[in-house]
């Protein structure tokens, strides 16, 4: 019996040795086990392995996004190409109007040959998680947001008409995707490569910084684009628009303005000090929100600069919502500090009755 019990403690404790085995093999690997070795995606900057068909070329995991971001330059060049005016009276409107080509037509090529490279096995090994990527990814991002910039500017007659409202959606809508596309590829590049988790690092950094980075984007874009509007409508002799529409625009450019520096200043601090006054905090975000709820009202109404669809209707509304969610979320926090004080004031009264309790029995 003694014999029986020793082999089947044996048997169990080989089996043990055997499951942890394969799990660190699991852990370690995750490459294919067909006579080569394998090498953990972590010690090969985030590239997959070959495959086991033997061709040796190396998968990038960002090889989906940048077919997706082909397809987005494929439609803006070809809508940049079909609005833009041979012969324009004014220099500035024509050179603006080439450059949104030529860069479309740039961003487009280099996509297309980032692409080409992962298909070939010979040439997968220096663009996959390489620094060539890295600096692709790079000159993309300038190039799609200077392009966003000429595009959603409404005084070069390309995606945007002199009222701001969309007049090319193709031009508009892709333009903004391609720029979206390139800080997406940007950002899974340094997660990849060099393990930054740019989103992880915002969260953790401070509370609602998120939130903060937002509102400036968007503030910024509201104030931009509302100065475009009063300097070509309003700010000229005989005003192209009635008074109420300048003064709406005026109010939208000065709540673009109030958001802009209040998220600049909150951001600045919690990225200097990981941490905000939470009363300079709540004070401002429930400021900003309450200026654009009326800025927002004001402004999109019929017979507001932002009525059209276009940069100001959309980042006007973008900057309502984050100013919402920053009021709450100060909300959330300060009702749940108070239900913990409470808690620790009921929680220190119990033990101090308890306390006493005692002392009178002993008596």
């Amino acid at each position: 019996k003694t014999f029986l019990n020793k082999r089947t403690t044996e048997k169990r404790d080989q089996q043990q040795e055997n499951i942890s085995s394969v799990l660190r093999l699991n852990d370690r690997g995750r490459g294919y086990f067909c006579g080569k070795t394998t090498t953990p995606m972590s010690m090969n900057n985030g590239m997959v392995p070959a495959d086991a068909a033997g061709e040796g070329r190396i998968s990038s995991p960002r090889f989906t996004l940048w077919l997706i971001f082909m397809v987005f330059s494929i439609v803006s060049m070809s809508s940049a190409l079909e609005t833009v005016e041979r012969n324009h009276e004014d220099a500035k409107v024509m050179n603006n109007q080439k450059y949104a080509v030529a860069s479309t037509i740039t961003s487009l090529i280099i996509i297309a040959i980032v692409v080409l490279m992962h298909l070939s096995s010979a040439t997968s090994l220096f663009i996959v998680s390489t620094k060539l990527e890295g600096l692709i990814c790079i000159i993309l991002v300038g190039l799609h947001s200077a392009t966003v910039a000429v595009v959603s500017d409404p005084y070069n007659g390309l995606a945007v008409d002199e009222t701001g409202a969309v007049m090319n959606g193709n031009l508009y809508y892709f333009s903004w995707a391609g720029f979206i596309s390139s800080i997406i590829i940007s950002v899974s590049f340094l997660r990849s490569v060099y393990h930054v988790d740019v989103a992880g690092e915002i969260r953790s950094r401070s509370a609602r910084l998120t939130y903060w980075a937002g509102l400036l984007a968007a503030s910024l874009v509201v104030m931009g684009a509302a100065a475009n509007i009063y300097d070509a409508d309003c700010n000229v002799e005989p005003m192209y628009q009635t008074q109420k529409f300048c003064n709406r625009t005026a109010f939208a450019i000065a709540s673009g303005c109030l958001g802009t520096v209040s998220s600049l200043l909150v951001v600045g601090l919690k990225i200097a000090t990981a941490s905000a006054p939470f009363k300079l905090e709540a004070v401002l975000s429930v400021l900003i929100f309450i200026i654009n709820a009326f800025a927002v009202a004001y402004t999109t109404s019929s017979y507001g600069p932002g009525a059209p669809l276009g940069n100001l209707y959309y980042f006007s509304w973008g900057s309502f919502v984050a100013s919402f969610f920053l009021s709450s979320s100060c909300y959330e926090e300060y009702t749940g500090a108070s239900r913990d004080e409470a808690e620790a004031s009921r929680r220190k009264d119990e033990l101090f009755n308890e306390e006493e309790e005692e002392e009178t029995g002993d008596f």
